[in-house]
C-alpha cells in the first residue's frame, strides 16, 4: 500500500473515532441521570450491619438493620409510607387531605416528612412528657403539633383519642392509627423482613426486637417464620411493660395490674416508644416465642458500648434491642446468628440515653 493511501487510511479511521466519541457523549447525555425522584424513594433498603464487639463477646454472629439511616432518621418512614399510601388507595386520603396521628415522636417526624413530600398537611398529638428535641424537629417539618398532657389509654384524654377525635373533628383529614392499622405490620412484612432474609441468606437463627406498636416484630416475624419455622423470635420489654407478661404467661396484665386504672407509664423507664399497655392489632399478629426483661441501666450501658466499640450513636430502643441480642447469644450459645434491629440514632436522646454521667 502506498504512504499516501496509508495516511488516507489512518485519517478516515481517526475520523470514524472522532464520530463515534461524539456519538457517545450524545448518548450519555441524552440518558436519564441515575438519581431518585423523591426523597420518598430513599426510604427502606437499609444495609445490615455487623456488630463486631457483640459477636466476638458471645461467639455468635450480631447484625443489625440499620434503620436510622432512613430519610426521616427511623424505621417509622417505612410504616408513615405504607400507611399514606393505602390511605391514597382506598381513596381515604384525598389531595391535600390531612394525616392524624397520635406519636411520642419518631412517627411523629417520618409523618411529618413523609406528607411534606407527598403535598398533605399533618396535625400531630403528644404527650407533653415527648422530648422538646422531637416537637422542635416535628414542627420544624411542616407539622402542627398538640401537646397534651399524658394519660391512659382508656382516658379520653389520652393522645390516641384525642388524635382520633380531631381527625373526625377537621374535614379530609384521616386517622393514620399506627397501633392498629396493619400498614405498620404490612411496611415490615413487605420490605424489614425481605431485606433481611435477601441480605442474610436465609442463614438467621433468632430475630430479637422491641415492641411498641408491635409493627416490625409483627412484620418480620410472620415473613420470617414462614420461610424458616425454626427461626426464633424474641421480645425484648423493659421492666413493668404488660407485653412481655403476655408473651411468657400469655396474660396481659398479672394480679397488680389494671389496665383502666393505670397511668400512662405504670413503669419507671426513660426508654421511649417501646413497651405497651394492651395488645395492639398490630402486636397481635406477631409470632413471638418468647421474651426478655432489659434495664435503663443495660441500655444506657450498650448505647455507650456502641458508641466507644462500633462508632455508632443510636437511640435507646436500638441500644435496649442490643442487649437483648446479647442475652438471647447467652441463651442460644455460639455459632448461631442474631439479627435485630438499629431503630434509629441517638440526636434525640441528648438528655435522656446519652445524657452524661455527671448531670
Amino acid at each position: 500500500m502506498r504512504a499516501a493511501e496509508v495516511g488516507l487510511c489512518t485519517a478516515a479511521l481517526a475520523a470514524a473515532a472522532l464520530a463515534c466519541a461524539a456519538v457517545v457523549r450524545w448518548r450519555r447525555r441524552r440518558a436519564p441521570l441515575a438519581a431518585h425522584h423523591s426523597v420518598l424513594d430513599l426510604i427502606g433498603n437499609t444495609p445490615l450491619l455487623h456488630l463486631r464487639s457483640l459477636s466476638l463477646a458471645t461467639g455468635c454472629t450480631i447484625v443489625a438493620k440499620a434503620e436510622f439511616l432512613n430519610p426521616g432518621g427511623s424505621s417509622k418512614d417505612r410504616v408513615a409510607l405504607e400507611m399514606v399510601r393505602e390511605a391514597r388507595a382506598s381513596g381515604q386520603l384525598e389531595p391535600g387531605g390531612t394525616l392524624v396521628e397520635a406519636t411520642q415522636g419518631s412517627t411523629g417526624v417520618s409523618l411529618a416528612l413523609v406528607a411534606r413530600a407527598a403535598g398533605f398537611r399533618c396535625l400531630l398529638v403528644a404527650a407533653d412528657d415527648v422530648s422538646a428535641q422531637k416537637l422542635e424537629l416535628m414542627r420544624a417539618l411542616g407539622a402542627e403539633v398538640e401537646v397534651v398532657p399524658p394519660a391512659a389509654i382508656a382516658n379520653p384524654s389520652h393522645p390516641v383519642n384525642i388524635a382520633r377525635r380531631r381527625a373526625a373533628e377537621r374535614r379530609g383529614s384521616v386517622f393514620t392509627n399506627q397501633f392498629d392499622n396493619l400498614a405498620n405490620a404490612r411496611a415490615h412484612e413487605r420490605g424489614t423482613a425481605r431485606e433481611v432474609w435477601e441480605q442474610t441468606r436465609g442463614r438467621i437463627d433468632a430475630f430479637v426486637m422491641s415492641a411498641g406498636t408491635g409493627g416490625t416484630i409483627a412484620g418480620v416475624s410472620r415473613y420470617l417464620k414462614a420461610r424458616k419455622p425454626s427461626v426464633q423470635v424474641v421480645l425484648v420489654d423493659p421492666p413493668g411493660s404488660a407485653l412481655y407478661h403476655r408473651v411468657q404467661t400469655g396474660v396481659l396484665y398479672n394480679s397488680g395490674q389494671q389496665e383502666r386504672s393505670a397511668r400512662r407509664h405504670r413503669y419507671d423507664t426513660i426508654m421511649e416508644g417501646v413497651g405497651c399497655d394492651r395488645v395492639t392489632a398490630n402486636f397481635e399478629l406477631a409470632r413471638i416465642d418468647r421474651a426478655v426483661r432489659v434495664t435503663d441501666e443495660e441500655s444506657v450501658h450498650m448505647a455507650r458500648h456502641l458508641l466507644e466499640h462500633e462508632g455508632l450513636f443510636v437511640g435507646g430502643s436500638a441500644a435496649m434491642n442490643c442487649a437483648g441480642a446479647v442475652k438471647v447469644a447467652h441463651q442460644l450459645g455460639p455459632g448461631h446468628v442474631i439479627v435485630t434491629v438499629l431503630c434509629d440514632s441517638g440526636q434525640r436522646y441528648l438528655h435522656s440515653v446519652h445524657k452524661p454521667p455527671s448531670e
